[in-house]
């Protein structure tokens, strides 16, 4: 890869993470702890990036990553929305389990969770738009291959579990069920990935 360095933040929490729903492309925005969260991730970033002139700043389009990548950035000192956006780093789609914790889903339909608890990596969920984690590696793969500067990504839990699988190659299952912190950042250097 010809970055020298990725910075990769997943955003800020949501009152969705906090219910344990899954988010996948519904549109929620941070609460009060997932703006400080990005705050402070931005003032971690400004210790660790010289010039920030030299990075390329992008987030997914979702709205809570757009809020969090300006809150990382004004913590920087820098114009909060000079960043781009970029399509491939939305998070994975839930399909019809959108906006359900996986209690519920289990209350409207007991056993339905059972396949995705035995895979989580290639389960497809119903509906119109769903995404298995073996699908959302694929669609972040040529991204990853195209990075061509130092770059700071904020994005979603779901990239990062593929970043891990595809950076240093983590077994799908491992990679699928890792945690993934929304107050750290991840560095990505030499083909190896490490929180600070």
């Amino acid at each position: 890869m010809p970055a020298d360095v990725v910075y990769i933040v997943r955003h800020g929490l949501t009152d969705w993470n906090a219910e344990a729903r899954l988010q996948g492309q519904a549109e929620t925005d941070l609460n009060a702890i997932g703006r400080a969260q990005a705050a402070a991730n931005g003032r971690r970033l400004a210790g660790l990036i010289r010039d920030p002139a030299l990075f390329d700043f992008v987030a997914s389009p979702m709205r809570r990553t757009r809020q969090t990548a300006e809150l990382i950035r004004g913590a920087m000192g820098l114009p909060p929305q000079a960043y781009r956006t970029e399509p491939r780093l939305i998070e994975v789609h839930f399909g019809d389990w959108q906006g359900f914790t996986l209690a519920e889903l289990e209350a409207r339909r007991p056993g339905c969770t059972a396949e995705r608890d035995a895979d989580k990596w290639h389960f497809l969920p119903p509906g119109p738009g769903a995404e298995s984690y073996r699908m959302l590696a694929a669609r972040v793969r040529p991204w990853l291959e195209e990075l061509a500067r130092p770059t700071v990504c904020v994005t979603h839990g779901g990239i990062i579990r593929s970043i891990f699988h595809l950076v240093e190659n983590m077994p799908a299952a491992e990679a699928g069920a890792m945690p993934v912190p929304q107050d750290r950042v991840l560095e990505m250097r030499g083909g190896r990935l490490t929180w600070l």
